[in-house]
């Protein structure tokens, strides 16, 4: 698979492979061809996963506010998997499909990342709010059987956290 990484490969790729004025390779032979059909598989790899040529990686760091990240690690594998993968997509700007913001904070500056995983439902609650940083508030296992509703008591200690991470922000 091509990454981010690749993309240094790709644009040499390209800028080596001989052209016409229709971006065809001039020459027929497969060692003219090489640097373009590399560069065009690569190009199909990374249209895919949401990149392109223009691309920059600029990761935010994630900050860990109270247990968030020791209550992550408890949680099943393939749950960590995905909280794992939501929050490196919000580390370069993205968001994953089963993100939402979580009501009650007015925008869409604090999100929900929720999982189903045999029956049992986690949610990882962080803030993309301040350009330092992602800020990861709580990440729990939803106890309650009635409704979609997030737990009061856990309403609370995102909003403690939130006003650390704003602290935090502004250090």
């Amino acid at each position: 698979m091509i990454d981010a990484n690749d993309l240094p490969l790709v644009r040499q790729a390209l800028a080596t492979a001989q052209l016409d004025e229709q971006h065809q390779p001039t020459s027929g032979n497969v060692a003219a061809r090489r640097p373009l059909l590399i560069a065009n598989y690569a190009a199909q790899k990374l249209y895919r996963y949401g990149y392109n040529a223009q691309t920059t990686f600029e990761m935010k760091p994630i900050v860990w506010i109270g247990s968030s990240k020791k209550d992550l690690l408890a949680l099943p594998e393939p749950v960590v998997d995905v909280f794992g993968y939501g929050l490196h997509l919000a580390q370069v700007g993205g968001k994953h499909p089963d993100t939402k913001p979580l009501s009650g904070f007015g925008s869409a500056g604090v999100l929900e990342l929720v999982e189903d995983r045999r029956g049992d439902t986690y949610r990882a609650v962080y803030t993309v709010r301040f350009k330092s940083a992602i800020y990861v508030l709580h990440v729990f296992q939803k106890k309650s059987k009635h409704g979609v509703a997030t737990p009061k008591a856990d309403m609370e200690l995102i909003r403690e956290r939130l006003k650390l991470a704003e602290a935090k922000a502004k250090e």
